[in-house]
């Protein structure tokens, strides 16, 4: 059985920021370098994953010779990075439920796929790092989404068990770390997934962020 919530780990890109448009612009170009044609439906298909894994994912796909996976990935974050610069926008509803946890006295932390100076460059754009009392990256652990690892290590550093922790996810793959952590997960979805029946193992659906208030926090810290 799960407990209170006593700390809240959140996503990056697609929840704190609204980035995903921006890695599939990022992706299409880079890709075109190797030869691989990506249409936004492939980018959907690695949401969620690592930007190496992600790499590797097309790589066996269509193996290419030009350039050596690692100057793709390196590439397609070079892309990410001037595009966030250029365009970021910190998530619809964020600032709001940051405010709100803030109120309730819970400590936030960041668990997120992309690199760690992918994430600081967000926050600091967004201006909202001094918002979290923890910042993690997959990078640093063994296996990234969907092995919950990061998750786990976000708890460990906020010093609250994982199953004390509500977790903000809006890929399939980081729901289903957060969910394997043993984490209550809000899934913020756009239209087309919140519809579905993909996300029905999470523990609360929205569309957006501004949908979460007193209402919703108590639903999920009653079991």
């Amino acid at each position: 059985m799960q407990g209170m919530i006593d700390g809240v780990i959140c996503d990056l890109d697609g929840v704190i920021i609204d980035s995903e448009p921006l890695w599939k612009i990022a992706e299409k170009k880079v890709f075109k370098t190797v030869g691989i044609e990506l249409t936004t439906e492939m980018c959907s298909q690695t949401t969620g994953l690592d930007n190496m894994t992600t790499v590797m994912h097309w790589y066996s796909f269509k193996p290419w010779k030009n350039k050596s996976p690692e100057q793709v990935a390196s590439e397609v974050i070079d892309e990410v990075m001037m595009l966030i610069h250029q365009k970021g926008e910190a998530k619809e509803g964020v600032k709001k439920v940051i405010d709100f946890f803030n109120e309730l006295h819970l400590p936030l932390a960041v668990a997120s796929s992309s690199e760690m100076k992918m994430i600081h460059a967000v926050l600091e754009k967004i201006k909202l790092k001094d918002k979290f009392a923890a910042i993690h990256s997959s990078e640093y652990e063994d296996f990234g989404k969907p092995h919950p690892a990061v998750y786990i290590s976000a708890a460990r550093m906020l010093n609250i068990k994982p199953e004390n922790c509500l977790a903000f996810e809006d890929s399939f793959y980081g729901a289903l770390a957060a969910k394997s952590a043993r984490m209550k997960v809000v899934a913020v979805l756009d239209r087309k997934d919140y519809l579905s029946s993909r996300f029905d193992f999470t523990d609360l659906k929205m569309e957006t962020l501004d949908s979460f208030g007193i209402k919703e926090f108590e639903i999920l810290n009653k079991y």
